[in-house]
C-alpha cells in the first residue's frame, strides 16, 4: 500500500497506488503481476506495469499505466496529441504514445519477456494489451475546450496563464503552490493558503529556473487550478 503522506511518494508511485486501490475493489479485475522487470544479459531491458485477468471471462490484459499533465499549445505544428506538452515542455502525449507503440508493447513478445510469461503460466498470444493513461489537461484562457475533440473533455480541469497574466489575478483570494509530490493529493486537505502578494515571489522565483508552477486559487468555498509558464 503507498503511503501518500510520505515526502518521497513520487507521482507515479501515487498513481500506481491508486490504480492498484481501484483494482483491488473491483469484482471484474484482480492483478495477476505488476511491475514485471524483464531482464537482458547484463541489463534489464524494460518493464510491463501490469497484468490483469478478468475473472468472468479468464482473459488478461497488459496494461501500461501513466500519470500525466498536459498543457494545450495550438502553436505547436502537427496532430493534436502533438500539441498537448508537459508544463515544461520536456514532452508531449504523442510522444508518450510512439513510446508506447514502439517499446512498451513490443516489449511483451520478446523471448526474455515469454520466459517470465511462461513462469505465470501465460503465453504472449493470450495477453491483450491496452493503455490507461489518467491525464489532466490545462488550456489557454483564450480557447474553450469545445475547440477540441470530444475525448478531451474530460479530462480538462484548468487553464494555463502567462505571468503578465497572473498578476491580475484577484488579490483578495487565497493561493498555494503544491510541489509535483502533491497534484493528486485532493485540495480540501490544504490548509496552508497564501495571500496574493505572498504569492507572486515563489512564482516569479520558479518561472526564472524555468520550471512552471501550478497554483491553485480559492475564493469562497471555490477552487480553481492552472498553471503559470515560462514558456
Amino acid at each position: 500500500m503507498i503511503d501518500f503522506s510520505l515526502p518521497d511518494t513520487m507521482l507515479g508511485k501515487q498513481a500506481e497506488g491508486l490504480f492498484e486501490m481501484a483494482i483491488h475493489a473491483s469484482e471484474s479485475f484482480e492483478i495477476k503481476a505488476a511491475n514485471l522487470q524483464v531482464q537482458g544479459i547484463s541489463e534489464t531491458i524494460g518493464e510491463l506495469d501490469y497484468i490483469l485477468k478478468h475473472k468472468a471471462t479468464n482473459r488478461f490484459i497488459h496494461v501500461e499505466l501513466a500519470c500525466k499533465f498536459y498543457l494545450f499549445d495550438k502553436n505547436i505544428e502537427g496532430e493534436t496529441t502533438a500539441k498537448w506538452v508537459g508544463p515544461n515542455r520536456k514532452d508531449t502525449l504523442a510522444d508518450k504514445l510512439h513510446k508506447l507503440r514502439k517499446k512498451q508493447f513490443p516489449l511483451l513478445q520478446t523471448s526474455e519477456t515469454k520466459e517470465i510469461l511462461r513462469e505465470l503460466e501465460l503465453t504472449a498470444s493470450e495477453v491483450q494489451q491496452q493503455v490507461c493513461i489518467k491525464a489532466q489537461l490545462f488550456i489557454p484562457k483564450h480557447i474553450s475546450k469545445n475547440d477540441l475533440p470530444a475525448n478531451y473533455h474530460n479530462c480538462i480541469v484548468g487553464q494555463w496563464i502567462r505571468y503578465p497574466d497572473f498578476l491580475s489575478e484577484d488579490t483578495k483570494a487565497t493561493y498555494y503552490i503544491p510541489s509535483k509530490r502533491e497534484w493528486l493529493l485532493p485540495v480540501e486537505e490544504i490548509t496552508e493558503w497564501h495571500s496574493f502578494v505572498n504569492t507572486t515571489s515563489p512564482v516569479l522565483e520558479l518561472l526564472n529556473k524555468k520550471r512552471s508552477p501550478l497554483v491553485y486559487k480559492k475564493t469562497g468555498t471555490s477552487i480553481e487550478r492552472f498553471f503559470v509558464v515560462w514558456w
